[in-house]
């Protein structure tokens, strides 16, 4: 079937290789010209220098990525989502299935991609909406590596269909989940601790202070998820306590990548400057800590990176706090 997707970064033409090994076809928009150059010339993902099928076709008119198909991906970051989906909306002529790959919350807002999807299109031309999730990292799915993804949406039927599409036999396999919330929220979230699991190892520390981290993250995210009304299962499952582990612990992460140098010294924003994509952890932990505290929930690592980030707190004064809360029972 034909599929559009919105985005030519690495996670975006990592899926795109997916759908094109499932013989859809594929067109990719990205509004950088010499993305749309590099994929429809050499065919190749330059941000991690691999091959891509020269079945998939890109390109700068959004007008055509919007008429190409009725299915559309988004995978771009949370911070320029709304102008991507306002240059989006003067072509729509017919209700599309909106996936989204991409995982972060609006800060301002706490609100979840799929909430501004439906905040933004109108019902007319919103035929539903999916969230593809779960631990995945660019660099191994372009490679035809194993990896394990949820699709999850409000309609099961919705949520089945983008199950089919994406799902093969080879390397990618995709279950299916009716917690659009918990899943949304799983990846979102597992960000800030990523972010706290680079810090750590730029600090020295090692792979205690890490499993701490991990399980210690895991009731935070509990509490939000309880907070919301998001399910167990989803928390135990591939898009929460999966997604968590795989950003706590691989360089692939570029949250991880961007606590670590932090951790390592560096200036926030000669951190961010440095960085090839978008540090999606950082804009979450803002979200999450206004909304713990307006709720009055207890988020002790979330309150500790946001220090770290937003109020200049040296991360070893950050642990320093940490260690020396009441002692209490787990």
């Amino acid at each position: 079937m034909k599929i559009s997707v919105i985005g030519g970064g690495s996670w975006g033409l990592a899926l795109s290789k997916v759908l094109s090994d499932k013989n859809h076809d594929v067109l990719v928009y990205d509004i950088n010209e010499k993305i749309v150059e590099k994929i429809n010339t050499l065919h190749i993902c330059f941000q991690l220098n691999e091959d891509i099928p020269e079945s998939i076709r890109a390109t700068s008119d959004i007008a055509e990525a919007v008429n190409h198909s009725d299915v559309i991906l988004f995978v771009v970051p949370t911070k320029v989502l709304r102008p991507a989906i306002e240059s989006m909306l003067p072509h729509l002529k017919s209700k599309k299935l909106f996936i989204n790959a991409a995982k972060g919350i609006e800060p301002e807002t706490f609100k979840r991609v799929s909430e501004i999807f439906e905040e933004m299109i109108p019902e007319a031309f919103l035929k539903g909406f999916v969230a593809l999730s779960g631990p995945s990292h660019a660099e191994e799915v372009i490679k035809g590596m194993t990896t394990v993804v949820t699709s999850a949406s409000k309609s099961e039927e919705d949520a089945c269909h983008v199950q089919n599409i994406f799902h093969n036999s080879d390397y990618f396999r995709v279950y299916s989940s009716t917690d659009l919330i918990g899943v949304e929220l799983g990846g979102a979230l597992k960000n800030i601790f990523a972010l706290a699991s680079g810090l750590l190892r730029g600090q020295g520390l090692g792979d205690n202070a890490s499993a701490a981290l991990i399980t210690r993250g895991l009731v935070e995210m509990a509490k939000l998820y309880e907070y919301f009304g998001a399910s167990k299962e989803s928390l135990m499952g591939l898009t929460g306590i999966g997604d968590l582990i795989v950003t706590c612990t691989s360089p692939h992460s570029r949250n991880y990548q961007a606590g670590y140098k932090i951790g390592k010294g560096k200036d926030l924003n000669e951190t961010l400057d440095s960085m090839t994509m978008v540090v999606e952890g950082i804009r979450t932990c803002e979200a999450a800590y206004h909304l713990a505290h307006k709720e009055v929930l207890d988020t002790p690592i979330i309150d500790a990176i946001y220090n770290i980030v937003f109020n200049r707190v040296h991360p070893q004064k950050a642990l320093e706090s940490l260690l020396a809360r009441d002692q209490k029972p787990e």
